[in-house]
């Protein structure tokens, strides 16, 4: 993996989180940061009233670039901060440069310097510039940029919409740069979280901007639901919740479950917690809420619990790069947490061979059901 970002006679070292995990062709930065960081850099950012704002960093290469600036970084990533603190730490800049933000948080003071990459969802992109709204104006510089190919008339007519008028750069290295005008007259409310129901049981599931399958039940989560394990009596870990619908499952249908909601998306967990909260109530008090890679902030706890079950609907892409290693991991942690006799319940696309690779861990697995589309796997720690 190329860990040397090397501009203007400064280098960084930077890397992915999970660094042991990553393929070697990958690094922690794109053409879309070093874009960025070459039209700053032309600029004279010495103004001590600046309060930046930056926002979907990936994995911290903006915010040592920028560090000395003292910006507010947000992220719905939890594997993106820990990036960034890894990269910090590896270039001797101290955190408290940085003021950490999750997505859930809201820009303080009004700051005079927006620096952005596209999200993945549009969704996200317009709550964040609906959060921008109240603290920037004509004297704040906008700018933002993602692969070329991303940014569509679509991405800036959400721009023109929420903050101003908005211009493009030329490409660069196949990426863009997106600049825009604030008027202080822009004052839309949000149209997230997004809300919908469930049949059998009726479930009205709300879901903030950046919850996978945001809209609409996931057709995996679907056919897991007709296939959920015996929980009587038994703690459960939903692994990668999204809005927590699994776990929610789990809980109406066993009484004396734990569930605990696991996400490294700050948005998931605080869906699922207000799904609970908001169809069975008196169940909160079995429930446990973490925002985690994978389940490292879980069995870096030194009391946690052994568990009967693991759900698990796993991502194949990091932001993004297509890739297992992600799974592999969800895979190698739910044994580390998972009881003698304890069972990993999997469902992924049928031409994923993720039966390989739990053969390989657990030694048993059996496909427990299949459709023209899914399986789902179930895999016995001995």
């Amino acid at each position: 993996m190329k860990a040397s970002l090397t501009l203007f006679d400064l280098s960084l070292q930077l890397e992915r989180y999970p660094a042991h995990l990553q393929h070697p062709s990958w690094q922690a930065w794109d053409a879309a940061d070093e874009y960025l960081i070459e039209h700053l850099n032309a600029q004279d950012l010495s103004a001590s009233d600046l309060f930046p704002c930056i926002y979907n960093d990936d994995f911290g290469a903006l915010a040592c670039w920028f560090a000395h600036l003292k910006p507010q970084w947000f992220n719905d990533s939890f594997v993106a901060y820990r990036s960034c603190l890894l990269n910090l730490t590896a270039n001797q800049i101290t955190a408290d440069h940085i003021q950490f933000r999750t997505s859930l948080d809201k820009p303080k003071g009004d700051t005079k310097l927006v620096i952005m990459k596209i999200p993945k969802t549009t969704a996200l992109l317009e709550q964040q510039l609906v959060d921008l709204q109240p603290v920037v104006g004509a004297d704040t510089q906008i700018i933002a940029a993602g692969k070329a190919n991303l940014i569509q008339k679509s991405t800036l007519a959400v721009f023109e919409k929420y903050l101003g008028k908005t211009t493009t750069s030329l490409a660069k290295k196949k990426a863009r740069l997106i600049f825009c005008q604030a008027r202080g007259n822009k004052q839309h409310s949000s149209p997230y979280p997004t809300v919908w129901q469930t049949d059998n049981p009726k479930f009205t599931l709300s879901n903030y901007a950046n919850v996978f399958s945001r809209q609409q039940l996931d057709i995996g989560a679907r056919f897991m639901l007709q296939h959920l394990p015996n929980a009587q009596n038994r703690q459960v870990i939903d692994l990668g919740c999204g809005n927590g619908v699994l776990g929610l499952h789990m809980l109406h249908r066993y009484p004396d479950a734990k569930v605990i909601f696991i996400d490294e998306s700050h948005m998931a967990i605080a869906s699922a917690r207000d799904n609970v909260q908001a169809n069975l109530p008196e169940a909160l008090s079995r429930c446990e809420f973490i925002v985690s890679n994978c389940l490292d902030e879980y069995l870096n706890n030194p009391h946690h619990d052994k568990v009967d079950v693991v759900l698990c609907n796993p991502p194949f892409h990091q932001q993004n790069a297509i890739t297992d290693h992600i799974a592999l991991q969800m895979f190698s942690d739910a044994k580390l947490a998972l009881k003698q006799g304890g069972n990993l319940l999997v469902v992924g696309n049928r031409h994923l061979d993720y039966p390989v690779k739990l053969k390989r861990m657990f030694s048993q697995c059996t496909q427990t059901a299949s459709n023209p589309k899914f399986s789902i796997y179930t895999a016995q720690k001995r």
